[in-house]
């Protein structure tokens, strides 16, 4: 019989505690083995919370690790090499270039079920109001309109 538990990790620091340890004890698998492939396997997002998908066999005691990208705002908080995003609307916490954006961008395509890259850079320049973030010295807003009106090209 297959398990499967979603869960969200912090790359490369998951633990036996919850909440995952309270998940994976019923389960009858050695825990500190599955808990050191979870690492092992999300440790390029190390300070991030990145969800993993656990499909555990019940019977045979093994299990398969698939790992999802972190939220658009945790890799615009890296990119911007801050811990957290702005208290108010009006604070801004770091800026990035419309490279960095469009970096990000390719990475949360597939998972944001976007065709046109374009329209990926947009839902993430709109991720960037909501952390406080700048992009090329403006308003996240200002770059959208300027995508839009063709002045900057993706």
């Amino acid at each position: 019989m297959k398990e499967v538990i979603n869960a969200l990790v912090e790359g490369g620091k998951a633990t036996p505690g919850p909440p995952l340890g309270p998940k994976l004890g019923p389960l009858g698998i050695n825990v500190g083995k599955l808990i050191s492939d979870i690492n092992k396997a999300t440790k390029d997002f190390t300070g991030m919370r990145v969800p993993v998908k656990l499909i555990i066999d019940t019977e045979k005691k093994n299990w398969e690790i698939e790992v999802g990208t972190p939220p658009t705002s945790q890799l615009l908080l890296k990119e911007v090499k801050a811990e957290k995003g702005a208290k108010t609307g009006e604070e801004k916490i770091g800026n990035l270039t419309i490279e960095q954006i469009v970096k990000i961008a390719k990475i949360k395509m597939k998972e944001m079920d976007i065709k046109d890259l374009k329209s990926a850079v947009k839902v993430v320049l709109g991720t960037c109001i909501s952390v406080g973030i700048t992009v090329n010295g403006k308003d996240p807003r200002e770059i959208q309109k300027e995508i839009d009106e063709g002045k900057i090209s993706i």
